[in-house]
């Protein structure tokens, strides 16, 4: 990393060389044993499919154009797929293939997977039929919260300041959403979920940046604050009067006219309630705000070389405290969209470690808008297949309890096993002291 700093406070530059760097012989032919591995997992699904042939249904009859249904030949398919990957799997062992060749091989792999999973899935019984549509729809409405939440990561992370209170921010968004939404309305629930959620951040910031108390031990303490306050006034307040304090009505999807037709992309996208598109100008807004705006330049800065940054004037504090404010008042939305987008109550502990998963995609993504938003759909999909493989019947009964347990999972392995192969933000962490 290379800073440059002039005597202006908006001089600060961040960048990074990108250096590629070779693979080691041992991580080459461990990806490419791993491939080899997806590709005997595909051979086998072929081998176990029930069915002839699965069928995906693209359409849900709403748009301009009806796509006919896709059936696939599910052994045949798999067989091809799954020797396709193999012979991959060995080139990547021998040889190795570049980095950039590597990341997009591995993407596709992982759809193909996906594709002969899904097809072996469906082919249970007499065969069923995938909703692809419906599936996407839901593993949006599952990632919501989990994309909102990994924003919030994104601006206080990337500023310096850990935030572990993800969970108990959206927490606070979703209690807030749920009564106040009652009271005075959804438009006013919502300000209130962004406010509880920002008052959360707020004390993030007091006592990480102010107090300089261990970030990491400060965010489970927050956590726990909130189950525990938004427990109690649940039992005291909102359980006994569920009528008057804890029954919201939740937003409808509004379809955007012409847009929403479109084939699969339009119900998808376009057939939303108003937090998921005020999540869509989030996505939008952060990534560029913190790649192409003064703000973004000052907030990168602060989180990768604070001193730098303080010695041409910004004031790293500041940045810090706007930033984690920010951050909560985003997961306190996450939570409204709980509440106020999908449940249409609150109950104690509804976002169930929602916070943690968007931690985990955080890491996943690497910090970037883009990359969290990628990680929280993957998350998002794991909701969704455990519905999926109850509706189609498996040729294989896979345990509910089995499906339920992924997401969590993949945070462990995201937090544990991949945070030392990614790199934070440089000051991630770092209390800043002035000197």
């Amino acid at each position: 990393m290379s800073t440059t700093a002039s005597t202006e406070p908006d001089a600060v530059i961040v960048t990074h060389a990108v250096v590629e760097r070779p693979v080691s012989t041992g991580r080459r032919v461990g990806i490419g044993v791993a491939l080899v591995v997806v590709g005997v997992l595909c051979l086998l699904l072929g081998a176990g499919a029930h069915a002839h042939n699965a069928t995906f249904d693209l359409t849900q009859g709403s748009e301009f154009v009806k796509i006919p249904n896709v059936t696939v030949p599910v052994a045949a398919t798999a067989y091809v797929i799954g020797v396709l990957v193999i012979a991959l799997g060995a080139y990547q062992a021998v040889r190795g293939l570049r980095a950039n060749l590597l990341t997009v091989a591995g993407s596709l792999t992982a759809l193909l997977f996906l594709f002969v999973f899904l097809s072996w899935a469906a082919s249970g019984g007499q065969g069923s039929t995938i909703d692809v549509v419906g599936v996407l729809t839901n593993t949006v409405a599952l990632a919501s919260p989990l994309i909102l939440g990994a924003l919030a990561g994104v601006l206080c992370e990337r500023s310096g300041v850990i935030n572990v209170a993800i969970e108990g921010q959206m927490l606070a968004g979703a209690w807030a959403g749920a009564m106040f939404g009652t009271i005075i309305g959804r438009t006013g629930g919502v300000i209130a979920a962004l406010v509880a959620g920002a008052l959360m951040g707020w004390l993030l910031g007091v006592f990480a940046i102010r107090y300089l108390v261990n970030q990491v031990v400060l965010g489970v303490v927050l956590n726990v604050l909130s189950i525990g306050l938004t427990g109690f006034i649940y039992d005291a307040i909102m359980q006994p009067n569920a009528n008057a304090m804890n029954n919201p009505q939740t937003f409808n999807n509004l379809a955007i006219p012409v847009l929403s037709k479109i084939p699969i992309v339009g119900p998808l996208l376009f057939d939303q309630n108003l937090i998921v598109y005020a999540m869509y100008l989030l996505i939008v807004g952060i990534h560029f705000a913190l790649f192409r705006t003064r703000w973004g330049l000052r907030t990168r800065a602060v989180g990768e070389h604070p001193k730098a940054a303080d010695t041409v004037g910004i004031n790293v504090l500041r940045v810090r405290y706007r930033n984690v404010i920010m951050g909560g008042a985003v997961a306190g939305l996450g939570g409204a969209f709980m509440t106020l987008g999908s449940v249409g109550s609150f109950t104690k502990e509804i976002t169930s470690g929602n916070g943690f998963i968007a931690l985990a995609a955080l890491i996943f993504g690497r910090w970037s808008p883009r990359g969290a938003v990628g990680a929280a759909l993957l998350f998002g999909f794991a909701y969704e297949l455990q519905t999926l493989l109850s509706l189609v019947s498996p040729p294989v009964t896979i345990p509910s309890n089995f499906l339920a347990m992924l997401p969590y999972v993949a945070t462990i392995f995201a937090v544990a096993g991949l945070v030392g192969r990614v790199r934070a933000p440089a000051a991630d962490g770092e209390p800043y002291v002035k000197g």
